[in-house]
This record gives C-alpha cells, sequence and structure tokens, in this order.
C-alpha cells in the first residue's frame, strides 16, 4: 500500500471509531473494530488506545510508522449509529470495499438523522410514566409523569443546542423536573408527587454509562472504566443536586407542598 492509502485507511478507522465512541460504545468495542479494518488491509502491527475522550492509533508497515489522534468531545446515546458501523466494519473486512467508498459510507452514517421528535417525545415520555408504575405510581401519577417526561425531553433537546456542561445540563434537568411536578401536583395531576419525580428523573440516570463503566473495567481497560463510572457519579450528583435545592427551596418558601394544593384548590 502506498502511503496514501495508509493515511486514508487511518482516517476511514479513526472515523468508524468516533462514530461509535460518540454514540456510547463500549472502549473495548471501538479498539475491537478499528484493529480489524486495519488489520483487513495487510497491516500486520496495529496498536490503538481508546479512552472515553480520545482515540489513539498507530500502524507499522514497510518499516514506516503511521500515527493519528483524535479528540472525542461530546458523548450521546445513538444506538443504531453503533449498529451501522458493526455492520459497515464487517462488510469492509470481509470484501473488497475500497477506501474511499468505505470512507463516504462511515459519512453518511455519521450524519444519520435520529428518530423524528414527535416519536422519540412520546416514548420519552411513556418510559418516564411506565417507570413511575413500577415505583408504585397509579394513574394519576402516570399521567403527571408523562407530561413532566415529555417535557423533559424537549427542554433537553433546546439544552443540547447551548454550550453548556453535561453537569449544569443535568442540574437544569433536575430542577426542571421538580418544579414541574410541583406546578402539576398542586392543580391535583397526580397523587403522589415522589413517584412523579423519580419517574421522571430516570430519563436522567446514565444507565449506558454505568454499564459501560462495568463492562470496560471487566475488560481490563480501568482507565476508561473509572473515566466512565466518574462521569456516571457527576450525573447522579448534579441530578440530586438539581432535585434537593429545588425541594428545599419550594419548603422553605411554601412551608409544605400540599398547603401550595390545598391553596389552589381554596382558589378554583
Amino acid at each position: 500500500m502506498e502511503k496514501s492509502e495508509i493515511k486514508n485507511l487511518l482516517i476511514l478507522s479513526i472515523l468508524a471509531g468516533k462514530i461509535m465512541l460518540r454514540n456510547g460504545a463500549e472502549t473495548y468495542r471501538v479498539e475491537d473494530t478499528i484493529t480489524r479494518i486495519c488489520k483487513s488491509r495487510n497491516i500486520d502491527f496495529v496498536e490503538t488506545f481508546v479512552t472515553p475522550t480520545g482515540i489513539f492509533l498507530s500502524v507499522e508497515h514497510n518499516d514506516e510508522l503511521f500515527s493519528y489522534i483524535k479528540r472525542i468531545n461530546s458523548i450521546s446515546i445513538d444506538l443504531h449509529k453503533i449498529e451501522k458501523v458493526n455492520d459497515f466494519s464487517r462488510k469492509f473486512v470481509s470484501t473488497n470495499m475500497s477506501i474511499s467508498e468505505g470512507i463516504k459510507t462511515l459519512t453518511l452514517i455519521d450524519k444519520l438523522d435520529p428518530y423524528k421528535n414527535t416519536l422519540r417525545y412520546l416514548f420519552g415520555g411513556l418510559a418516564g410514566s411506565f417507570f413511575t408504575l413500577m415505583f408504585d405510581g397509579n394513574l394519576f401519577d402516570f399521567i403527571a409523569s408523562f407530561i413532566t417526561s415529555t417535557s423533559l425531553v424537549i427542554l433537553l433537546d433546546f439544552i443540547k443546542k447551548l454550550p453548556l456542561t453535561f453537569f449544569l445540563s443535568n442540574v437544569i434537568g433536575g430542577i426542571f423536573v421538580t418544579l414541574f411536578s410541583v406546578i402539576l401536583y398542586s392543580f391535583n395531576i397526580g397523587n403522589n408527587i415522589n413517584n412523579v419525580i423519580i419517574g421522571s428523573l430516570m430519563l436522567l440516570v446514565p444507565g449506558v454509562a454505568i454499564t459501560n463503566a462495568i463492562r470496560d473495567s471487566i475488560s481490563g481497560d480501568f482507565v476508561s472504566g473509572i473515566s466512565r463510572a466518574v462521569e456516571a457519579t457527576i450525573i447522579a450528583l448534579a441530578i440530586a443536586l438539581g432535585v434537593g435545592v429545588t425541594l428545599r427551596m419550594v419548603i422553605n418558601t411554601f412551608g409544605d407542598i400540599d398547603s401550595i394544593r390545598s391553596a389552589i384548590n381554596a382558589l378554583f
């Protein structure tokens, strides 16, 4: 292979790894995909090191060393894109697909639109409301949690467009869920405010980060495992901070949440 081909192969491999890592893939899966793609084009020496915030790739061909580093700035969850890259890597390894064609295919995968907003809002609301039922909520709590969860998904879409850290985003999410639940409860929408808040907050819980932290640690990727565990802990603290501070301010201001409900009932 010529130098230009090797460089393009590195770009292809890094692009595949970037898409997977940015959308919630485990570290070992990203490393394995990059290694397989490089070795499929007769490159014997391949070393890759992946962390949640960066990809380091080095290959050797004809006694020449080529390296590539890619910084990963943001991580979201899109398992559909991970599946698409997995399918692509299998096809690329088992066929004679050209590198340029592979780059075009990965670029299209990276630009795939997420599910339609209406679908996401609907199932986001259903997810939070069914969690409320799991926590022993009733039909009225289900309705309140559905409204709160749907509104939370809409808010998170707006927050993603702002230059905010994931810590502040989750603090704002916790504050919003608490205030919105208190407002609905005050207007007799929902019987148990605790169930409504907890069910709606499940949309913010870092389940994928916790799972990946465990899987990376089991696989021996302790740097990534610890990083993801710290990320999950910070998110949990941010949610707790948002909910706790908001509840304390409401109680300090009005004395009791039930008193707000009684006052509104008296007015209407």
